[in-house]
């Protein structure tokens, strides 16, 4: 049973579509499982077949050594053999509503619909479609090469099903030629032959399946194996998920709404996202406010872009998000922050002391004017105190608002650009689906973003999946920013660093040096070890002193000292080390160079050790 059943073009309430048969398995047979001592029962040839728990198919796969520790073939066939498999009985189940709890425990897909199997000795449900998958299908999806059954273990590197975009794992169809997957539920979903009345076009469209041949009139791409639809009339193509684009929609880089257009003026034009030109005769998205702003229709509907929302219809008031002042002015010099119960007072520069620290950023006040309070040690730059309360930012789709951490929960977040584990201000998704956090240092990026360490703008990353190589912290980047000019990538972690700071053993301010610079340099001032493996350093012009940054600011910069964190499960308090001692971390037995992390007696130097 090599390839089982094809596709056909049925009819169905007057409209067309391809529909994957097999006459053996429709209908569905009634389902039972021979008594286990009756072994006439099991031999009699006229028993009606059985299907055979995906299970143990999928035992049967690992049996089988292959090249790919990942892809096990699946070798055997979805009809009970009783000579080689013992027999769990799956019972067909048929609901009037629709069933979605848990998800098929042999595709980890989900949505059941009203029919699925359950197997009763597994206590599992099973797709209908997981349960009948032959050993190769064939699919107008893909009608170049048949596809394979395969079982694939969950780990590195994401793959995608080529027809929904999400994670494929478990039980799918794989063409090893063409590097294409398809779960068994898409693989033979009914797939329309002709599409009435398109979102995107005047004239019904028609199924053409050789996909990689024709460039798509809505989103300008020519992309192998995406589902096309074209219309002879006009000379239009389509892929299938483009037909449905929405009208009106908001996305996180620009301030107006923007709206989808068939062309564009003849003119020379670039995406306002991905920076790259624009071909003028395919659809994209424009600003009617700004003349001169357009969006590619695949950038503009990027993850990090678009919050799903089609917006035709919707009064345009409800989304502005308003930039509400964060504090009351009380009098000259002085004001009421809405994140603290206390006036707060002016002050000018003061001498460099370690110990004050911004409660916004967690920064010390190396220079510049600020507002401390003098009922407690509250103290906030002046910039970091004009942080409105509403925040619309390139890398999110939702207004973020800005809070302060709860003592009562964990006391830190971990910022979403950056990765670093924070304890100050941050702005935060109003929805809990998202659970979306920017500490302000990251919230400051706007495009374009001039980098004092690079003679050329820089701009967000598009492809939130994509982890490039930071070039100053050779890590890979969770958010970075890329030169357009030029390849450069710098991450936002690096980004932020602050371009100048003090150091309590100089009178002169200390700057960012990285790259090649850094080499030059011979030893850490604090630490006294080589510098040559170090990317990114301080330095100071005058006295020639050379810093590490962890050095300087410790592991956990962003975490205050003197507060309580819960992280990992346990409660943690800071400490900043004293003068005269450097106490061992119990973990790594290293010397505590900043902060000191203790639980019961056990002291630890950073939240890595933690």
């Amino acid at each position: 049973m090599d390839i089982v059943g094809e596709f056909h073009l049925i009819e169905n309430d007057g409209k067309s579509f391809l529909e994957y048969h097999h006459s053996k398995y429709h209908p569905i047979p009634q389902i039972q499982s021979p008594p286990s001592s009756d072994n006439k029962f099991i031999n009699n040839h006229f028993l009606q077949s059985l299907f055979l728990c995906p299970k143990e198919r999928w035992r049967d796969a690992f049996r089988v050594r292959t090249q790919h520790y990942t892809f096990h073939p699946i070798i055997s066939s979805p009809e009970c053999c009783y000579t080689y498999h013992s027999v769990h009985p799956l019972f067909w189940c048929n609901n009037k509503e629709f069933e979605k709890d848990g998800g098929c425990d042999i595709c980890n897909g989900v949505d059941f619909g009203t029919d699925y199997y359950l197997c009763v000795y597994c206590d599992e449900k099973y797709h209908r479609e997981c349960v009948q998958s032959p050993l190769k299908i064939k699919s107008p999806y893909h009608p170049q090469h048949s596809l394979q059954l395969y079982y694939r273990r969950y780990i590195p590197p994401i793959i995608k099903c080529l027809c929904c975009e999400r994670i494929a794992s478990g039980l799918l169809y794989y063409c090893d030629i063409c590097e294409v997957f398809m779960h068994p539920v898409c693989a033979m979903r009914p797939i329309p032959f002709v599409i009435d009345q398109p979102k995107r076009h005047d004239h019904p469209l028609t199924f053409f399946p050789r996909q990689a041949s024709l460039t798509c009139n809505v989103c300008g791409l020519l992309r192998k194996n995406y589902f096309t639809y074209i219309c002879v009339k006009c000379n239009f193509v389509a892929h299938k998920d483009c037909m449905y684009f929405p009208r009106i929609i908001k996305i996180s880089r620009h301030r107006h709404r923007i709206s989808y257009t068939t062309s564009l003026q003849s003119g020379e034009w670039f995406c306002g996202v991905c920076r790259q030109s624009i071909e003028t005769s395919y659809g994209a998205y424009t600003c009617d406010k700004c003349c001169d702003y357009f969006v590619h229709s695949i950038c503009a509907l990027g993850k990090d872009m678009w919050d799903g929302k089609d917006l035709e219809g919707v009064p345009e008031e409800d989304d502005i998000t308003e930039d509400v002042v964060p504090f009351i002015m009380i009098s000259k010099g002085v004001i009421l922050h809405f994140l603290h119960d206390h006036h707060l007072y002016l002050q000018v520069s003061m001498l460099y002391d370690e110990n004050k620290f911004c409660q916004a950023c967690v920064l010390p006040i190396f220079e510049g004017d600020f507002y401390s309070c003098i009922e407690c040690d509250f103290i906030l730059h002046e910039t970091c105190a004009k942080y409105g309360r509403k925040l619309q930012h390139a890398l999110h789709p939702h207004p973020l608002t800005l809070k302060l951490v709860s003592p009562y929960e964990s006391g830190c977040y971990g910022c979403d650009a950056c990765g670093r584990v924070c304890g100050g201000f941050n702005y935060g998704c109003h929805l809990k689906e998202c659970n979306f956090d920017l500490d302000i240092r990251c919230a400051s990026i706007s495009e374009p973003f001039d980098y004092q360490g690079h003679e050329h703008p820089l701009y967000l990353a598009l492809n939130p999946e994509e982890k490039p190589i930071c070039h100053i912290c050779k890590i890979k980047c969770k958010k970075q920013l890329n030169c357009i000019i030029c390849d450069y990538i710098i991450c936002l972690k690096c980004t932020t660093l602050p371009s100048k700071v003090r150091y309590k053993h100089d009178k002169h301010f200390l700057r960012v040096l990285c790259g090649e610079e850094v080499c030059e340099k011979s030893w850490c001032e604090v630490c006294e070890h080589d510098l040559r493996d170090t990317n990114v350093i301080y330095w100071c012009d005058e006295c020639c002193i050379t810093v590490h940054i962890d050095c300087l600011f410790g592991k956990d910069p962003y975490l205050k000292h003197g507060h309580f964190y819960k992280l990992y499960g346990y409660k943690h308090q800071t400490f900043c080390k004293s003068n005269t001692s450097r106490p061992l971390c119990n973990y790594c037995r290293k010397r505590c160079q900043n902060k000191i992390f203790m639980r019961d007696n056990i002291m630890l130097c950073s939240v890595r050790c933690v």
